[in-house]
Formats: structure tokens, C-alpha cells, sequence
């Protein structure tokens, strides 16, 4: 399957227009049948109620430009199947998040469908010959790809604390493995990448500084699922078996930090990892002083700069080595420098 330039921009165009349409009816609905986030807990940090459902936008534009473009490229049902086995698992974990939006789940109930969805989608990876750097043995690739899907999707769950933080770090993200993805002759997976871009940066318009409607436990989850299955299903160029795994480690960075350091720090203060808390890299970097939308900023600048980390590395004319171990010392820097950051 290969796709144009033209058919490229279309599905990024396509995707950023619907999101960006379909969030404000969202928030109306979420406004007329009171699905707010209330600021009724410690660790929340705005001060009036927001609406929620703006997750649901985001799934609906994803899934809708999706499968329209699989009917306008003559659908096959290698690809109708090829392309449900992502965006199922996610949807599924989105429609989990919007029951947690409505109910408020226990964490345990997520969990347990976070990790059912990894299996699901772990087991249909490997059996396929889908996993991008296999290590030869199933049970382990199995293992590997589960702990990827559900660390990867609470990540982005628990990211998701900051006025478009979440939202511009995955479209960032997704942009990064688009480009990496079209290099690399995979154009089912940039296909999909380029649509999450789209969605991501439509939803933005409504969920940057002041935030008008958050994408919920069901935009969060369901993000989580879809960019950590593409990120596990792309193939590196590179033969250097270390970097070829570091890849998706890079474009994923900042959200994998930030539940570090969260988790490190509620572990070091004998509290459970699962509790909020305003421990996370934006509260951080505004008990730094740094305003909310110029942390916004500054996690999608750090976002970027990973993402530039991961280009150079898929390119066989660069010290590999020398450009993962730069990667490396940044980040182990950060998280000494934000873990010594007061947690409250």
C-alpha cells in the first residue's frame, strides 16, 4: 500500500477539521448532561468545573477518516482487518475511559482492561509477524509488548495533567513517527500516525491554555493504546539492534519522565502510585515559576527534541551510539532535576 503526498496532507487536513468541529458539539454535550472535572480533590489544579468528552471526539475523528480512507483506497479485507486489529484495542480501552469519565472506575478495573487489551493486541502482533523488532522468542516478545501497550497507556494517562500537554506531546509524537514511518516504506502505520497528528491538533485548539473541554480518561486511554500498537509495530532502518528498540523509547519520552518521576515519588513518600498528586512535570515546572501554558510548551519543546533524537538514530550515516548516549544523560538529567523538585 502506498500513499501520496497529497493523500497524506488530506488525511492530516481531514482529521484536524473533524476533531476540531466535532469537540465544541462534544463540550455542549458534556455541558447539558453535567460530565464535568470537578476541582474537588488536592491534586487538581483548575479552579471551575470543565467539561469532558472531548476524548470522544477525538475517537470518532480518528475512526471515521480511518475506515473513509480504507473505502476511498478500495478496501480490502487484509487492510479492513489490518486496521481494526489497531484501532479495536483502542477503541475498546477509550470506551473503558469513558466509563471511568462517567462513573469514576477503581484503578483496578483499568488496569485489568488495560492489560487485556495488550494481550489482545500483543498475541495478534506476534502470531502475525507484526512486532517491528522481534527477539525470536514468542513468549517473551509477548511480555515485552504487553508491558509496552499498558506502561505506554498509562503514561498518557497520567501525562494528561497539564492544559494541552498531553494532546500537542502525542501529536508531536505521532508527527515524528509519520515522517520516520514514509521514510521507512510503511505507510499503513503513517497513515494511522498522520490521522492521530491530525485529531491530536484539532482537539488542541480546544484544550490548549485555558483548557474549554479535557479529552478524559477516554481520549487518554484511547491515545495511549493507538500510539504505543504503531510505535511497537514500526520497524526501525537501523541495524543496530539497541537503537532500533531505543526508538520508541525516544518518541515517547516525556510521557514515560513524567510517570518516573511521579511514581518514584509517591514510592519514596510510601504512597500509592495510582493516587493523584501534583508530582507530575508540569506541576514541577510551575513551582519553578514557569506559567502553565509556558510549560505546555516547554514539555512539547522536550517532546521534539526527542522526536529529533529518534530521526538521527534511524539514520545510518549517525553515530548511533553517540546520539543515544546524549539522549540518555538528558534524560536521566531531567529526572534527578524534576525528582528534586518539591512534590507539593
Amino acid at each position: 500500500m502506498v500513499i501520496s503526498q497529497i493523500e497524506f496532507f488530506g488525511l492530516f487536513v481531514f482529521s484536524y477539521a473533524l476533531v476540531g468541529l466535532l469537540t465544541p458539539l462534544m463540550r455542549r454535550v458534556a455541558l447539558s448532561k453535567g460530565v464535568l472535572d470537578r476541582p474537588n480533590s488536592a491534586h487538581k489544579s483548575h479552579k471551575q468545573p470543565v467539561p469532558y468528552l472531548g476524548g470522544v471526539a477525538i475517537i470518532i475523528g480518528v475512526v471515521l477518516v480511518s475506515y473513509t480512507a480504507l473505502i476511498y483506497s478500495k478496501i480490502t479485507w487484509s487492510n479492513f482487518w489490518l486496521a481494526t486489529s489497531v484501532l479495536g484495542p483502542a477503541v475498546v480501552m477509550g470506551l473503558v475511559g469513558l466509563w471511568d469519565d462517567l462513573k469514576i472506575l477503581d484503578p483496578l478495573p483499568r488496569f485489568i482492561g488495560q492489560s487485556i487489551s495488550g494481550l489482545i493486541v500483543a498475541v495478534f502482533l506476534v502470531l502475525n509477524d507484526n512486532i517491528g523488532n522481534p527477539t525470536g522468542i514468542t513468549g517473551l516478545d509477548v511480555a515485552i509488548t504487553v508491558l509496552w501497550i499498558v506502561g505506554i497507556c498509562n503514561s498518557i494517562n497520567f501525562f494528561d495533567n497539564l492544559d494541552g500537554g498531553a494532546a500537542g506531546t502525542v501529536a508531536i509524537s505521532a508527527i515524528t513517527l509519520t515522517y520516520l514511518a514514509i521514510t521507512g516504506d510503511q505507510y499503513f502505520i503513517a497513515a494511522l500516525a498522520i490521522v492521530v497528528a491530525g485529531s491530536t491538533l484539532g482537539f488542541l485548539i480546544w484544550n490548549r491554555v485555558p483548557a474549554r473541554i479535557y479529552m478524559g480518561d477516554a481520549g487518554a486511554l484511547f491515545l495511549g493504546v493507538l500510539i504505543a500498537t504503531l510505535t511497537v509495530r514500526f520497524k526501525p532502518s537501523t541495524d543496530n539492534s539497541i537503537t532500533s528498540f531505543a526508538i520508541p523509547v525516544l518518541l515517547l519520552a516525556i510521557p514515560i519522565l513524567d510517570t518516573t518521576v511521579a511514581v518514584f515519588s509517591r514510592l519514596r513518600r510510601q504512597i500509592s502510585p495510582f493516587q493523584g498528586g501534583k508530582d507530575h512535570l508540569s506541576h514541577r515546572l510551575v513551582r519553578y515559576g514557569v506559567s502553565r501554558k509556558k510549560a505546555a510548551i516547554t514539555l512539547w519543546l522536550l517532546s521534539a527534541l526527542y522526536g529529533l533524537f529518534a530521526v538521527l538514530i534511524s539514520s545510518l550515516n549517525i553515530n548511533e551510539n553517540l546520539i543515544l548516549i546524549i539522549a540518555v544523560a538528558i534524560w536521566v538529567s531531567l529526572f534527578a532535576i524534576f525528582l528534586n523538585t518539591k512534590d507539593d
